[in-house]
């Protein structure tokens, strides 16, 4: 069983997020023991790395471990173009302030004073204020970019160099401050290596590809397609993923077929010409890559796959009417 989290009281500001367990969220055997292991880690004060290919769900995981632990959520997304303030701060300019003394008329006495003027960015207001800081994707960002979290991590300390003119260079780091990290392989395009320093400092959950029931309760959770139905969906796509191309579709690539045969009201059959193009679309990511004799055999592939796993169309037609045929007999 999943316990909740107490924490204390605390206060939301207007750009936080107070995250909420989703009705749609699918606790399988599978996920629960992601979830209980990550939140043992979080009780023990270290932050929790989900690690895995993408469109699996590491997100989802990431904001309902986020919404069991209850408090304000800062999110953060991984950005090549990220520096190290873009994540703690920097100064916007000056505040220029003038005193103007003439209580002796004789006597005209002014004094200016020119204040620089900071303003936090997303790890530091959550490092103050002891948010969930939601690093998504996090190896998108340059390593050198992540190097800041080094001394957050391990000594509790948020390092600001923009700040140490007036002395407030060091930031110490709120005791319920905590940080989920999510992250896809190296060899994906837009990652960056992670330094070991920072992976040293994070207890790393890798997650692969789920088993097919818990794949099958998600799908049908968040497209309300029917459950019979969406199992044709999870077996193409695990077809697909066993065969000797090895796709690498993941969970997104099934929610959308079914989401999209739900909303229209078409059912999975071998030969409506609509599935068929459905499918060769969505899951048309690695169509470049499979080829024979120079030529893309991505269709027949997938026409293959969907004969094999589905019923032909109008099978329903004719079972139906055997049925009422049965029933007059």
């Amino acid at each position: 069983m999943i316990k909740q989290n107490t924490v204390s009281q605390y206060t939301v500001d207007d750009d936080l997020v107070v995250p909420e367990a989703s009705e749609h969220f699918v606790a399988t055997s599978y996920v629960n023991d992601i979830i209980e292991r990550a939140l043992v880690y979080l009780r023990a004060g270290y932050p929790v790395h989900f690690a895995g290919p993408s469109g699996i769900g590491k997100t989802t995981l990431a904001f309902h471990l986020a919404a069991l632990w209850g408090r304000p959520v800062t999110m953060l997304q991984g950005n090549e173009e990220f520096v190290s303030s873009d994540l703690t701060g920097k100064d916007i300019g000056y505040r220029k302030s003038s005193l103007v003394d003439n209580y002796i008329h004789s006597v005209l006495k002014t004094e200016e004073q020119m204040n620089r003027m900071w303003v936090d960015n997303r790890l530091t207001t959550a490092c103050r204020n002891g948010d969930m800081l939601i690093y998504d994707e996090f190896n998108r960002s340059k390593a050198e970019t992540n190097n800041v979290l080094l001394s957050v991590l391990s000594e509790g300390i948020l390092n600001l160099p923009g700040l140490r003119g007036v002395g407030e260079g060091y930031l110490d780091v709120h005791p319920e401050f905590r940080a989920i990290f999510t992250s896809n392989p190296e060899e994906y395009a837009g990652t960056h290596k992670t330094q070991d320093a920072l992976m040293d400092r994070m207890i790393t959950i890798n997650i692969g590809l789920v088993d097919r029931d818990t794949e099958l309760q998600i799908l049908h959770a968040r497209s309300e397609l029917e459950l019979k139905e969406a199992a044709y969906i999870v077996d193409i796509i695990r077809e697909l993923r066993g065969n000797e191309h090895e796709t690498k579709h993941g969970l997104r690539a099934g929610i959308a077929i079914a989401h999209i045969l739900h909303q229209q009201g078409i059912k999975p059959r071998y030969g409506d010409k609509l599935f068929h193009a459905i499918c060769y679309d969505v899951l048309s990511m690695d169509a470049a890559k499979i080829q024979h004799a120079g030529r893309s055999i991505y269709r027949e592939m997938v026409d293959g796959v969907i004969r094999k796993i589905c019923p032909p169309i109008g099978s329903d037609t004719v079972k139906a009417s055997t049925q009422k045929i049965k029933a007059v007999e």
